[in-house]
């Protein structure tokens, strides 16, 4: 006697007797004599092929399924109270999914002078164009990986999708469309307040199409146009083709405590190394809940503001140390300060060591052939004096040795911009300090950032970036350094749902049959 499950399972089968029969016709094409002499490699290809379309038939399959069981709502109406009295069934749209073309088929519910409601949609959560989220997210991963065209290459060959090079730009731009909200809506991870709070923040230039530059970049690209060489780029329009990516990081770092010695060993005591007696290295502070953020459209003031938003969202009562490493540049330490004042904070700003080194390393030369290996014992020496808070010393140190040497001119130059440097900008080098509180005094988090999410791929070779397609990369690119790429992703399917479909309803209720 048939029972219930046996009608379930004749419908089932109706309705998927499309895919069904390809399945079969796949089976039947493998069991056939020609494939008993392929390769494990024809195998591959010849079932990524076949069961894509089984796939995709199956989609379509539950589609229609769908399509055939859906009924009227009761009344439909829009945001602003207008009804839908009038329906017209079998309203078909594409969709472009991972696995092929499909066509939804649904209820339109319809007005007088007012646009259509299909509540179906917003069951599907279908999106606003015609690409599925799932491709819009290997858009958004493959765009953020490498180049526009290798992401439409990729995604073609594992999803047989057909899409073009500009589709692939313009799903990622949407995808990236959420990352600031959803940031902003984030719970940081709780921190006591003994714990410092790291800013840090940097600049890289972007190579721009010219109807992306800034006004006065833009300007100074024009006045060279004139002079502008066939064959390669003159001196002007090398500096005249970018427009600045201004990158910032936010994290917490429990105190490290060190000592000179851990940060540069004394040059004067290497036989402690050599017999394995000197003390062993404690390392510094070690970097967590690490946020990224970058932006090409965006000015450096706006960057800024949003690196103290986040941290202000991890310590809104300001308990915390706030600790911000700079390279030095004076734009940014500006820009750093304004922001502090307005919001009330203190923050402690420290110049990166390793610039500071460069510059020890420019005073050495003037002192030492090229190649000799006493500059970096001399090296060493300054800027362990340097980590001990002698700064006014350094510089001091450094005028003496130029004037024992008599070296004038071009020669003292390198002794000049240090000794400079180092007076310019004494308050931000205390470093005795910072290694006291266990505060870090490196920028390597921002300086790495400018180089994986900046030069690894905005600045690849003949890259000539649009304006919204290199803001999306940049986004993109530091949400998945932050490692919240999974949890944004869904968060933009909600917000997807919300904007498309929720949006359109009376108080937001798509209405049930």
């Amino acid at each position: 006697m048939a029972g219930p499950a046996d009608g379930v399972l004749a419908e089932c089968e109706d309705a998927f007797a499309a895919s069904a029969g390809l399945f079969a016709a796949a089976c039947a094409e493998l069991a056939a004599p020609k494939a008993a002499v392929m390769t494990h490699a024809q195998l591959e290809d010849l079932l990524g092929a076949r069961m894509r379309e089984v796939t995709r038939q199956l989609f379509q399959d539950h589609l229609t399924l769908r399509a055939g069981n859906e009924v009227r709502r009761q009344e439909v109406m829009d945001a602003a109270g207008a009804p839908r009295s009038r329906i017209e069934r079998d309203r078909h749209r594409r969709l472009a999914t991972v696995f092929g073309k499909v066509t939804v088929v649904r209820i339109a519910y319809r007005g007088t002078g007012v646009a259509d409601l299909h509540p179906a949609d917003a069951v599907l959560n279908l999106p606003d164009g015609m690409h599925s989220h799932g491709l819009a997210r290997l858009a958004a991963i493959e765009s953020a990986r490498g180049s526009f065209a290798d992401a439409c290459e990729r995604i073609n060959a594992h999803t047989g999708s057909g899409i073009g090079h500009r589709q692939v730009q313009e799903l990622a731009v949407g995808a990236a469309a959420d990352i600031d909200a959803f940031y902003d809506a984030l719970v940081p991870a709780p921190c006591t307040d003994t714990t410092p709070l790291i800013l840090s923040v940097d600049g890289k230039g972007v190579v721009i199409r010219p109807e992306a530059l800034r006004e006065d970049t833009a300007k100074a690209a024009a006045a060279k146009g004139g002079n502008a060489m066939k064959t390669r780029l003159s001196a002007g329009e090398k500096h005249g083709r970018k427009r600045m990516a201004t990158l910032g990081a936010v994290y917490d770092a429990e105190p490290a405590l060190r000592t000179v010695d851990d940060v540069i060993a004394d040059p004067d005591r290497q036989d402690d190394a050599v017999h394995g007696t000197a003390p062993e290295r404690r390392p510094g502070p070690k970097a967590r809940s690490k946020w990224l953020c970058g932006s090409v459209n965006d000015t450096a003031a706006q960057v800024v503001g949003a690196v103290f938003d986040q941290a202000e969202h991890r310590d809104p009562g300001h308990h915390r140390p706030w600790v911000v490493l700079v390279d030095g540049a004076r734009h940014q330490i500006d820009l750093i300060k304004a922001e502090a004042r307005q919001r009330g904070v203190k923050v402690h700003i420290i110049v990166d060591l390793i610039h500071v080194l460069e510059y020890l390393w420019r005073a050495a030369w003037c002192l030492h052939d090229s190649g000799d290996a006493c500059a970096e014992n001399w090296v060493a020496r300054h800027a362990r004096v340097l980590l001990g808070g002698g700064v006014q010393q350094t510089a001091t140190a450094l005028e003496e040795a130029a004037r024992a040497t008599e070296l004038r001119g071009a020669r003292r130059k390198g002794i000049d911009e240090a000794v400079s440097y180092l007076t310019g900008k004494a308050e931000y080098l205390r470093y005795d300090t910072a290694l006291e509180r266990g505060w870090p005094i490196a920028t390597g988090i921002i300086e790495g950032a400018c180089r994986h999410l900046v030069k690894d791929r905005l600045d690849i070779t003949g890259a000539r970036w649009g304006l919204s397609g290199a803001e999306a990369v940049l986004k993109l690119r530091a949400l998945r350094s932050n490692g919240d790429f999974d949890a944004y992703w869904a968060w933009h399917q909600q917000q997807e749902y919300t904007r498309n479909h929720q949006t359109r309803y009376r108080d937001r209720l798509i209405p049930t049959p």
